[in-house]
């Protein structure tokens, strides 16, 4: 009884910690608008609102025998009944204060072993504060700090009625550092709904694998009887060849066989029309699970969906406390909101949006008295604006009134530190200088401070976004401002594909990098500076084989003269490039999988699908793919490799116990033009390396009966191997 009552404590906590985030995210938001001095009306609504989360607040806290946080509520509550019956005036010193109060509430909810006695000081000096603000006299605020506690991160709006996917406890319910998120019930309803119709289908595939097998048998008694006529039809063969045969026995077989293959007509007709019917049937199951299993794949990724305000809501306290830290007026200015997103992204995303706003706040905006000297109101303004573009890609775009980037300075700075050449850097136009903002490294900032001024934060952003499957651009205005549009997809698990043949292997281009597929007649290519190109709507664009970028020898392109060319056109903002393939498959929604541990980063690769044919396929990272390119375009111009045949191939022992890494690896290594063997484990690869003669072994740690490092010494201690170089692939974190 005692367990079931301390699981059943742990819950009750879990569940008010949740419900604690969600009271302070909303007297959070509540401060902030009311520092906006709204008038009336306004401003007593807002108070109330405020109000009734702090009295639920001290409530949920009595109910749990949180005693610390109900008795730091008491005092907030009374300040907040104060406010509202005009006792006390909204003001910036008093704002300050609620914010820090807040702030340490938010702090109290993060559960800490032997903290209890620790936060004595911290609740009295909260009531102190309080009580001094209901006597009238205002203690000085503590200087403001740009960061936010965790446990203030917001929770997602959603209706009332939702239910925990997880009997874990989770610190909030849509905090996007959870692991549990709730889920609302009525899309629960729907996927259920969803799960008990395939029950039917489900039955309706039963019988037709039982007609099946009855037509099997039918088939196999066909094939007895036609066994039983093959010495008739053998002597008909002989009588072809033979003299002087007994006719009358004869043509007693011939009239035997002609019989039976009358016979066999009605047969074979009634065969044909039970497999037709079967062939109908079982389309239309197919067609039927397919709409189904479709539409519980869209529910179920429905519940992974959360809108854009679950990530928003902590920025303006955000924005508000930098902004007071340099002494500047922003106004902060969402927009679409309530578009819905893969949860996975937004926690990846929340980051980079960061970085942005801070960019924004420190080099962007500038203090009131410059922007009045320039005509620009006293505050500045940041927009996040979010828009659905299609049903598969979702655009942010943050944008600030500010100062600009000067596309001079950042040319400068690539020059200076050696991203570009001096004759290059005169060659850039607009779009491309301010492109350079996005490599590490490079800053206009002549002050390093503890937001900004390393270059590093654009890097960031970049290297985020495409790892997401996204697009960043950026467009800027000397002296009017600068804006980011980033292009992310909407889910991360699925997508769809291009497939597409290079260097004899198969490759899966992502669909949202891919501007078109053109087929191109080969007297259109030109030559320009010994580079390939094509012209495209107007435009000339460089033409790459894309085997070529993966460092893949071509196959059999040596003295290829097709007519017409295939291509895949990848665009990234203004860069566009086409990629010479062998052939394209065609789209279809691909199921990306990571590498895993060992492979965090491949260049030009993304990640791997699995084909309805069990091939393991890579996908292609479209920003790498374009990088390389352009690396390969300004490379000096080297001979194309000739094919070399199988026996001068180098030859590598792949050891990994994952059939998926295995797989993965065997294929990264065949299209780079290694003979690849696999083994198992340790003891399989020992074995294998006996037989057979190798240049190199590329091995997992660990692994059942023999790991990585075993296999590694025992080939050190035999004479004959001891000279193999091994690669050990690993996730393990320490040497």
């Amino acid at each position: 009884m005692a367990k079931q009552n301390d699981e059943f404590r742990k819950r009750l906590l879990a569940t008010f910690q949740v419900e604690a985030g969600e009271h302070l995210q909303a007297m959070s938001s509540g401060l902030i608008e009311l520092e906006k001095m709204p008038a009336g009306a306004q401003q007593a609504e807002i108070v109330e609102r405020v109000f009734r989360e702090a009295h639920s607040l001290k409530g949920a806290a009595r109910a749990v025998n949180l005693t610390q946080i109900e008795s730091a509520c008491q005092p907030l509550e009374s300040v907040f009944a104060a406010l509202k019956g005009k006792q006390l005036a909204v003001s910036p010193p008093l704002l300050d204060i609620l914010h820090q109060t807040i702030d340490a509430l938010g702090g109290l909810l993060v559960p800490q072993a032997g903290a209890t006695g620790t936060r004595e000081p911290l609740i009295k000096k909260l009531i102190r504060q309080l009580d001094g603000v209901l006597t009238g006299s205002l203690p000085e605020p503590a200087r403001p700090t740009a960061a936010l506690p965790q446990a203030i991160l917001p929770a997602s709006i959603l209706p009332d009625e939702t239910v925990e996917t997880d009997d874990a406890p989770a610190p909030s319910s849509h905090s996007l550092t959870s692991e549990t998120i709730r889920i609302s019930t009525t899309k629960l309803d729907v996927v259920m709904r969803q799960v008990e119709e395939l029950l039917s289908p489900r039955l309706a595939s039963s019988q037709r694998a039982r007609e099946l097998r009855e037509a099997a048998a039918l088939l196999a008694g066909w094939k007895r009887e036609r066994s039983r006529i093959q010495p008739t039809l053998r002597l008909i063969e002989r009588l072809c060849v033979r003299d002087g045969n007994d006719a009358a026995n004869d043509l007693q077989q011939i009239q035997k066989l002609l019989e039976y293959l009358d016979a066999e007509l009605p047969f074979i007709k009634a065969l044909e029309d039970r497999l037709a019917k079967l062939k109908k049937s079982a389309e239309h199951d197919l067609r039927t699970l397919t709409g189904m299993t479709d539409s519980l794949l869209h529910d179920v990724k429905e519940m992974q969906l959360l809108p854009f305000v679950s990530l928003l809501d902590t920025l303006p306290r955000f924005v508000r406390e930098i902004a007071r830290e340099q002494g500047k007026e922003i106004e902060l200015v969402f927009q679409g909101g309530e578009i819905e997103i893969d949860r996975r992204i937004l926690e990846e995303m929340k980051d980079p949006l960061i970085h942005l706003l801070r960019n924004g706040i420190d080099h962007g905006i500038e203090k009131p008295a410059l922007r009045k000297e320039r005509q620009k109101p006293p505050h500045g303004t940041i927009s996040v604006v979010i828009s659905q573009q299609d049903s598969g890609k979702v655009e942010i775009r943050i944008a600030d009134d500010g100062a600009g980037i000067d596309s001079a300075s950042v040319k400068a700075a690539a020059g200076r530190l050696g991203f570009v050449s001096p004759e290059v850097v005169q060659s850039l136009g607009e779009a491309e200088a301010l492109a350079l903002v996005f490599q590490s490294g490079i800053s206009t900032s002549p002050l390093i401070t503890d937001v900004s001024g390393r270059g590093l934060g654009l890097a960031i952003v970049r290297e985020k976004v495409e790892r997401l499957g996204g697009t960043v651009v950026i467009e800027s205005l000397l002296g009017a401002g600068t804006e980011f549009r980033i292009v992310l997809p909407l889910t991360l698990a699925n997508f769809q594909g291009v497939t597409v043949r290079a260097g004899g292997h198969l490759f899966i281009i992502p669909a949202i990098g891919v501007e078109r597929v053109a087929r191109v007649a080969s007297q259109d290519i030109q030559t320009v500076e010994n580079r390939e190109t094509i012209a495209l709507d107007g435009q000339v664009i460089a033409l790459v084989w894309l085997g070529d970028v993966l460092e893949i020898p071509r196959k059999g392109t040596a003295g290829e003269s097709a007519d017409i060319l295939q291509a895949v056109v990848l665009a990234l903002g203004t860069q566009r490039i086409a990629f010479r393939v062998e052939e394209i498959l065609g789209e279809q929604e691909v199921l990306v999988k990571p590498l895993g541990p060992q492979l965090t980063r491949v260049r030009n690769v993304a990640g791997a699908s699995v084909l309805g044919t069990g091939e393991v396929v890579p996908v292609l990272n479209v920003p790498d793919l374009l990088k390389s390119a352009v690396r390969r375009a300004t490379a000096p111009l080297a001979p194309v490799a000739e094919s070399h045949g199988e026996s001068e191939k180098q030859s590598i022992l792949v050891v990994e116990d994952s059939i998926t890494s295995r797989a993965l690896l065997k294929n990264i290594l065949e299209s780079a033009g290694y003979r690849v063997t696999t083994a198992v484990d340790g003891v399989d690869a020992y074995t294998t390396l006996k037989t057979g003669s190798f240049d190199l072994i590329v091995s997992d740690v660990e692994m059942p009966r023999m790991d990585g490092f075993d296999l590694t010494a025992k080939v050190r201690a035999d004479k004959q191997l001891a000279e193999l170089p091994v690669v050990l692939v690993t996730a393990l974190g320490s040497r």
